[in-house]
């Protein structure tokens, strides 16, 4: 897992994924303070404190070597618009003598923490957000799958993770917390090295379109 000075920016047309860090959460809580109702199902902190925790944590799974948040900058004025991150990375354990055993990078990993400002849904923004990170996983690190979770109640995220071209695997049953404080059970989505040059030219037809 590289080490957090080693985090790349991930810099796009309409936005750049930059490290998290501090320094990002005053343009964090006014992102997410604007339209709650969009947040049922996402546990988006509201405020300045509990956005300091959510950051603080981010950054220590940063220096643990278990994550790579990232803030959401929209490059037309440097707004901070939300934020993502790889999480669950991992590598797997090819015997020696293998070709996979001489892998810098993880082989698979899951996109997830993901949220935008509600004026940023369903623009360019999240589909080059998307484009970006699943850009770095599959053509820099190399991995075999990127895998998604959502609430299963969360009807906007699951036809969102759809329209990029994500499979549905299915549900897991009380899988993690969810937003509302109940066991959640969570839709799993994911992506494959094989279908990633499809879903590669997809994506980036949409963002023309977009």
């Amino acid at each position: 897992m590289p080490a957090a000075a080693a985090q790349p920016l991930l810099h796009g047309t309409h936005v750049r994924l930059e490290p998290l860090a501090r320094a990002h959460i005053a343009g964090l809580v006014a992102a997410a303070g604007r339209d709650l109702a969009f947040y049922q199902w996402s546990a988006v902190p509201q405020g300045t404190a509990p956005m300091t925790r959510y950051v603080e944590s981010a950054l220590a799974a940063r220096e643990a070597g278990t994550a790579l948040p990232f803030a959401t900058v929209r490059i037309t004025d440097g707004a901070v618009i939300g934020s993502s991150r790889f999480f669950d990375i991992e590598r797997w354990p090819w015997p020696s003598g293998h070709p996979g055993a001489g892998r810098s990078g993880p082989d698979g990993c899951e996109i997830g923490y993901t949220w935008l400002a509600a004026a940023a849904m369903r623009t360019a923004a999240n589909t080059e957000a998307k484009l970006l990170m699943l850009t770095h996983a599959f053509d820099e690190w190399g991995v075999r799958r990127v895998c998604f979770h959502t609430d299963v109640r969360n009807e906007r995220s699951r036809a969102a993770l759809t329209r990029i071209g994500a499979q549905f695997e299915g549900v897991l049953r009380a899988h993690r917390l969810a937003a509302d404080l109940t066991a959640r059970d969570s839709a799993r989505f994911s992506i494959v090295v094989a279908e990633w040059p499809e879903v590669k030219q997809h994506l980036r037809v949409r963002l023309v379109r977009a």
